[in-house]
C-alpha cells in the first residue's frame, strides 16, 4: 500500500510508536512517505536516520515561538492549546498538495494521523477533499490517538505533586473532552493503545452514539532485537533504576515519589542502594536529586540498554499516566525484574508475581524490592518471564500486522462507498 504517515514530532528510537511503525512498514514492502515537524538540531540528524527507514520523508520547522502563538490565538475559542500547538498552515498545504496526483485523484491508499496533536492535519485534509469531491466524500484517514489525553489530564488535575501541571490540567480537561468527542465523531477508523484509553474515549459518548464502534486497539511493541537481557552476572549489586522523558509531568511525579517516599525506607534496611534516573530533559527539580550520592541523575543518554541491563532492578512507581508504558516493556525485554505500581501496567495482560511485582503503595512497593534485592532466584525468575511475556504479546512486527488488517478495513470501506480510487 501507499502510506502517508503524518506524526507531529519527528520519530525515533525514544519515540518509539511512530519510529517502529514506520520501520516495520516498510519491511513489509509498503510505500511510506512520513510528513512531519521538527523543532531542535537534534531532531534534523533524527530525520536523516528516518530517511532510510521509509521511502521518503518531508519536515517542516515548527520554532517554539509559533507554538506558542498557535496556543495564544486559541485561549479564547474552546479548542485545547495541545490541539493548536502543532499547527504549521504551510505544512498543512503541503501535505494536502501531495496527497493528490495530477488528476486530482488521491496519491494515497491511507492517511495516517498521528496523536491530538496531528488531529487538525487530518481534520484540514478531510475538509479539503470533500472541498474537491463533494460533501459525502469520506477520506481514507486512520487517526492514531494513541491515549486519551483527556483521562490524562483528568489524573494530572488532582495527583501531579506540581501546582502548575495541575492547573494547566485543570484548564485543559473540559476543552480536551470536547475535542476528543468531536473527533471521535469526524474520523472513520481511531486507534488507540489500551481497552482503558478506549473506554475512556467511549465515556465521552452519549450511550446511544455508536462512534465507538470505529475505535480499534493497536498496543505499543518494542524491539526485541535491539533490547535484549544482558548477561545476568553483569548486573550491580543492590541498584535500581527509573526511566523515562524526565520532563513529561507524570515522570517528574514518579521520580519525586520514588525518591522522597521509597528509598527512605529501602535505605533503611539497605543504607548503600543507590538509585539511577535515566531519561533526557531532567527539570532542575530531579537534577537536584543527584546531589545524593546514591542517586544519579543521567539526563540523556546514547543508549539507555546498559542502564537496564546492569541494574538489579528496575522500577515504575507511576502515580498517573494513559496507554501502554514503553519503559515497562523496554525493561522486561531486557528481562531486568521489574517492581512497580497497577498505573504502570493496567494496559498489559501480565500475571502480578509471574512476570512483575505490583503493588499499590510506598510502604509495599519498599518491601518487594527489599525482598527482590535479598533473592536472587525470583529475580532471574521474574526476568525470564517477563522477556517471554513480550516476545508473545509485544513484537512490532506483529502488532504492525494487525495495523495492515485495519488499513486494509478500512480502504475496502473507502472504496464500497464508491469514492475516487487511487491511480
Amino acid at each position: 500500500m501507499k502510506i502517508l504517515y503524518f506524526v507531529p514530532y519527528v520519530p525515533n528510537i525514544i519515540r518509539v510508536r511512530p519510529y517502529q511503525l514506520i520501520r516495520s512498514l516498510s519491511v513489509r514492502g509498503h510505500q511510506v512517505t512520513v510528513a512531519t515537524l521538527w523543532n531542535k538540531p537534534q531532531e534534523v540528524e533524527d530525520l536523516e536516520n528516518l530517511k532510510s527507514l521509509c521511502q521518503r520523508v518531508i519536515a517542516f520547522p515548527l520554532p517554539t515561538w509559533k507554538s506558542l502563538l498557535n496556543c495564544l490565538l486559541v485561549l479564547p475559542s474552546s479548542e485545547p492549546l495541545q490541539a493548536a500547538y502543532c499547527w504549521n498552515d504551510l505544512a498543512a498545504r503541503k501535505i494536502y498538495n501531495i496527497s493528490l496526483n495530477d488528476q486530482k485523484e488521491l496519491s494515497f491508499d491511507i492517511l495516517h494521523i498521528e496523536h491530538l496533536r496531528g488531529a487538525r492535519y487530518g481534520i484540514y485534509l478531510g475538509e479539503k477533499c470533500r472541498t474537491l469531491y463533494g460533501t459525502n466524500y469520506t477520506c481514507p484517514i486512520v487517526w492514531d490517538s494513541v491515549d486519551c489525553i483527556s483521562l490524562l489530564f483528568r489524573q494530572a488535575s488532582t495527583q501531579s505533586n506540581r501546582l502548575l501541571s495541575r492547573l494547566f490540567a485543570k484548564f485543559e480537561l473540559r476543552r480536551t473532552e470536547r475535542y476528543e468527542r468531536r473527533l471521535l465523531k469526524y474520523f472513520e477508523r481511531i486507534i488507540v493503545t489500551s481497552e482503558k484509553d478506549k473506554n475512556a474515549l467511549l465515556s465521552l459518548l452519549p450511550n446511544s452514539d455508536n462512534s465507538g464502534q470505529k475505535i480499534k486497539i493497536l498496543p505499543n511493541g518494542v524491539d526485541l532485537n535491539y533490547f535484549t537481557p544482558g548477561s545476568y552476572a553483569g548486573r550491580e549489586k543492590e541498584t535500581l533504576v527509573i526511566s523515562g522523558k524526565m520532563s513529561y509531568h507524570a515522570n517528574i511525579a514518579m521520580a519525586r515519589y520514588m525518591v522522597d517516599e521509597i528509598m527512605p525506607l529501602i535505605w533503611a534496611e539497605k543504607p548503600y542502594t543507590k538509585l539511577w534516573i535515566v531519561g533526557k530533559d531532567p527539570p532542575r527539580e530531579i537534577q537536584k536529586l543527584g546531589c545524593n550520592p546514591l542517586i544519579t541523575v543521567t539526563g540523556t543518554v546514547p543508549d539507555i540498554r546498559p542502564f537496564l541491563t546492569r541494574a538489579t532492578l528496575a522500577v515504575a512507581p507511576i502515580q498517573y499516566g494513559v496507554g501502554i508504558q514503553n519503559k515497562v516493556l523496554e525493561a522486561m525485554s531486557c528481562a531486568t525484574p521489574m517492581v512497580c505500581t497497577p498505573q504502570a501496567v493496567s494496559a498489559l495482560s501480565v500475571q502480578n508475581g509471574q512476570e512483575i511485582i505490583v503493588k499499590e503503595n510506598a510502604v509495599e512497593l519498599s518491601n518487594a524490592i527489599l525482598e527482590l534485592l535479598s533473592n536472587e532466584n525470583e529475580r532471574l525468575s521474574l526476568g525470564q518471564n517477563a522477556r517471554m511475556y513480550v516476545e508473545k504479546n509485544h513484537d512490532w512486527l506483529d502488532i504492525t500486522s494487525r495495523l495492515e488488517i485495519l488499513y486494509q478495513e478500512m480502504n475496502n470501506h473507502f472504496h464500497d462507498r464508491g469514492v475516487p480510487k487511487r491511480s
